[in-house]
């Protein structure tokens, strides 16, 4: 029994040591893909320039990943993921927040300025710009239905409201940027608020 456990605890401590590897790995290649892309625009970095600066093999990149474009889709993922976390803990914490996921985004928009504005003006840019509009209306898609359950799905009325929060998200999002982020995250976020609650107060009084 002895040698079992302890033939347990050295295949556990051997699996720990690997995903740590392999989020390590997965890491350099996003920072890498970001570096690159600051300083030449998306579609210019290539599979063997991300390999080259996070000092990893071909072989181990693709091991991870189809391409660049997979790469960059794995990221948007794990945005996804945190940003739905966010948004539950907000939503059934103690003191309900609307829109949960709108601070974290602002604030790790900032954190990574760089990054976020280099995607204008290029054609995947473009897209991802898009993927990001894309999780910002299911989330906040998801809240409507949280705050008004009764409220028809498909209606032309609810889908207004979507596009109205998710367009003054994203516009405020990008002009931000554009300016240099020099407000706080806070104080772009208290306006989004303000615009968002706004336009919903209206649509629930009528």
């Amino acid at each position: 029994a002895m040698s079992e456990n302890r033939l347990r605890k050295r295949m556990t401590g051997s699996q720990e040591t690997v995903d740590r590897r392999v989020a390590r790995t997965r890491a350099s290649l996003h920072m890498s893909l970001h570096s690159l892309m600051v300083n030449k625009g998306y579609d210019a970095v290539t599979v063997e320039e991300i390999c080259v600066d996070a000092h990893v093999a071909r072989s181990t990149f693709y091991a991870h990943y189809t391409g660049k474009d997979d790469l960059r889709r794995s990221g948007l993922k794990r945005m996804r993921q945190t940003l739905l976390c966010r948004q539950k803990e907000e939503l059934t914490g103690i003191k309900a927040r609307s829109f949960g996921f709108s601070l974290w985004l602002f604030k790790h928009a900032k954190d990574h300025k760089q990054h976020y504005r280099a995607l204008n003006g290029s054609g995947a840019g473009a897209v991802t710009l898009n993927a990001i509009r894309g999780i910002v209306r299911d989330l906040v898609r998801a809240e409507l239905m949280f705050m008004f359950p009764k409220q028809p799905r498909d209606s032309y009325s609810h889908e207004f409201v979507i596009e109205y929060v998710v367009g003054a998200y994203m516009a405020l999002l990008i002009r931000w940027l554009e300016d240099g982020a020099k407000q706080l995250p806070e104080q772009i976020d208290q306006i989004f608020l303000r615009l968002a609650t706004k336009g919903i107060d209206d649509f629930r009084c009528c």
